[in-house]
């Protein structure tokens, strides 16, 4: 599992750096919850590296000028999921 944050916050728009952000985990194919604090994002931990991957790289050239990133490793038999 992945979960991460990008700024500049904007308070009145999605900007175009947290739609990047997004779009990495999505085309990554990762199963995505936004929050209002961060969006977590899960699947297999190959897909998650990939995906973080294009996350830093699209959200920097989207004017991103910070990303929190956490990676974590779910159990399986605690969380009932993925294995990233």
């Amino acid at each position: 599992m992945v979960e991460f944050t990008t700024e500049p916050f904007e308070r009145d728009t999605f900007p175009e750096h947290a739609e990047a952000a997004l779009k990495a985990v999505t085309d990554a194919g990762l199963e995505v919850a936004v929050g209002p604090f961060g969006t977590d994002a899960r699947g297999e931990a190959e897909d998650v590296v990939g995906a973080v991957t294009a996350l830093l790289r699209e959200t920097l050239a989207a004017g991103a000028t910070r990303i929190s990133v956490q990676v974590s490793v779910l159990d399986q038999e605690v969380e009932g999921g993925g294995s990233a």
